[in-house]
């Protein structure tokens, strides 16, 4: 490890499974956008979904590309809308159960798990650690550091709320995926921007990825 390495404090970014991979590519790019290192898993069933909603292949011995090709992407498919500079960033494969993250001992600023499914939420919150993202997380919350659960689910049953509630009872910041409108959406990716703005907001990250409230009605209607 050299000298600059060891000033490095990544926040580790975890997509689930769940359906939202707009929204992982959003705080990745904000991230990045703001000079934050960002360690990324990418969870075995979130390639799956990935496939699905962008049909491309998350491939850890060709990670660079696709999630170049993931991040140039808009919310609505587009390719090419976003520059991806993939400066910064370190992928760990889903199932190295001794790669950094595993250990509190590896420095980061904190978690962010985006989307998050309930079935990522259970594991969390039961201790089960059943692959590195889960893992990293239950590290997150022994070392006290920041961890924000971006669940993406409708509707909730009385399970899932009650695992949701033990993450909030450990320290972790629960937020659902749920895009607002007083900011003045008039496009798929500005509702994307919103909940990525504020998965950003709750690490404490700075951002301009939507306009914020100022306490005038009418300002998300008012054409700039």
């Amino acid at each position: 490890m050299n000298a600059g390495e060891t000033q490095r404090r990544p926040w580790i970014v975890g997509v689930s499974g769940a359906s939202g991979t707009p929204y992982a590519a959003a705080v990745l790019r904000a991230l990045l956008a703001a000079g934050e290192s960002v360690d990324l898993i990418v969870s075995r069933a979130s390639r799956l979904t990935l496939l699905d909603e962008t049909g491309i292949s998350f491939r850890d011995a060709h990670w660079q590309d696709d999630l170049r090709e993931w991040l140039s992407r808009g919310a609505d498919g587009k390719p090419g809308t976003f520059d991806a500079d993939l400066h910064g960033v370190r992928h760990w494969s889903a199932g190295d159960l001794a790669a950094g993250p595993s250990s509190g001992s590896y420095p980061v600023k904190g978690m962010l798990i985006v989307p998050a499914s309930t079935a990522c939420v259970a594991g969390v919150a039961l201790g089960l650690s059943k692959d590195l993202l889960q893992r990293a997380a239950s590290v997150t919350l022994k070392e006290g550091r920041k961890l924000v659960v971006a669940v993406r689910e409708t509707p909730l049953n009385g399970q899932t709320l009650r695992h949701l509630v033990a993450l909030d009872d450990a320290g972790a910041t629960v937020l659902p995926a749920s895009p607002a409108f007083y900011a003045g959406a008039t496009h798929i990716q500005d509702l994307v921007d919103f909940v990525a703005g504020r998965v950003l907001d709750a690490a404490g990250v700075p951002h301009r990825l939507y306009r914020r409230w100022e306490g005038e009605l009418g300002g998300g209607s008012r054409t700039t």
